[in-house]
């Protein structure tokens, strides 16, 4: 049967989920797996003694219509599950990727307790409670550092091999053979929430410095390169992402018989500046393109 390619006018904002004066919807992550998207994203409700940040999870069959977020992780302000990086399968079950951002005494970011983690699922539905990842190896907790913002993918010359990136110092990067187990391996100058997708020979890594998405290249994880331009999408004309768009995740579906484009999931805050509306009014947003250079959204 001739699958019929998806026509993208059928979205009609650029806005998936949408932030208000007690909400925030940020740090989008997707998987795709039989004609679904999973969309996970950090959702944030204030309340006057504070917000609680967690995990929710939402589904699509056409990018159009989503499901109304569910969230998948508990409200504790000592814990706060959030920023959820990517979802990958590993033997018959797929794990997703999260932080702690910990604010349990009023902080207005996360405080030096923060740590990573991975949740585990058989049906993408049902979750386990998280589990620590140890990047720095065998290690008491407490001399981990603060950390934030995994993001996990397989190494393209060994498929053993798997690599944690994540928000320490520029972005740290770890290596495992089995998830479990992990070594260090060093560090290079990057902005936040990266995304890392294979491109050709390379990665080709997203990652937000102070506004826009960047972009660097790398085959070994220890020489990178910066490439491309800072990507703002349709900032300059969006109130809701005055103050800052940032996170950007890109799902490779160029080689997808129905989407065929590289999509980016991203969150943005406005019109003031993301420093004073860090708890509300961010939305979920979307964009795409057929080169990881023009990209395009709903008008």
């Amino acid at each position: 049967m001739e699958i019929k390619m998806f026509d993208f006018s059928k979205i009609k904002s650029p806005i998936i989920f949408e932030g208000s004066d007690r909400t925030a919807y940020r740090d989008p992550a997707l998987y795709y797996e039989n004609g679904r998207f999973y969309l996970f994203c950090t959702y944030v409700e204030c309340f006057d003694e504070g917000p609680f940040l967690t995990t929710v999870e939402s589904f699509s069959d056409d990018l159009v219509s989503w499901s109304t977020p569910r969230e998948i992780t508990p409200r504790d302000r000592s814990l706060n599950f959030s920023s959820p990086g990517n979802i990958i399968k590993y033997g018959d079950a797929y794990y997703l990727c999260l932080q702690t951002y910990c604010r349990e005494n009023g902080e207005k970011y996360g405080n030096s307790r923060c740590r990573l983690w991975t949740m585990k699922s058989y049906d993408l539905v049902n979750w386990e409670s998280p589990e620590l990842i140890r990047v720095k190896g065998d290690i008491p907790t407490e001399e981990m550092g603060r950390m934030i913002d995994p993001f996990i993918v397989k190494d393209m010359h060994d498929p053993q091999k798997w690599w944690c990136l994540y928000k320490q110092n520029g972005v740290s990067m770890s290596y495992s053979y089995d998830l479990k187990s992990w070594t260090y391996h060093g560090k290079t100058e990057c902005g936040e929430n990266v995304c890392a997708i294979k491109d050709n020979d390379s990665y080709l890594i997203f990652h937000s410095p102070k506004n826009g998405v960047g972009m660097l290249r790398t085959k070994d994880f220890v020489n990178f390169e910066k490439v491309g331009e800072l990507i703002t999408l349709g900032q300059d004309k969006w109130e809701w992402a005055k103050g800052r768009l940032t996170a950007g995740f890109v799902l490779d579906l160029k080689n997808d018989p129905e989407y065929g484009k590289y999509i980016m999931f991203f969150h943005a805050s406005g019109p003031e500046d993301e420093n004073t509306m860090f708890d509300d009014h961010a939305s979920v947003g979307i964009a795409w393109s057929d080169d990881l250079v023009s990209w395009k959204w709903a008008e």
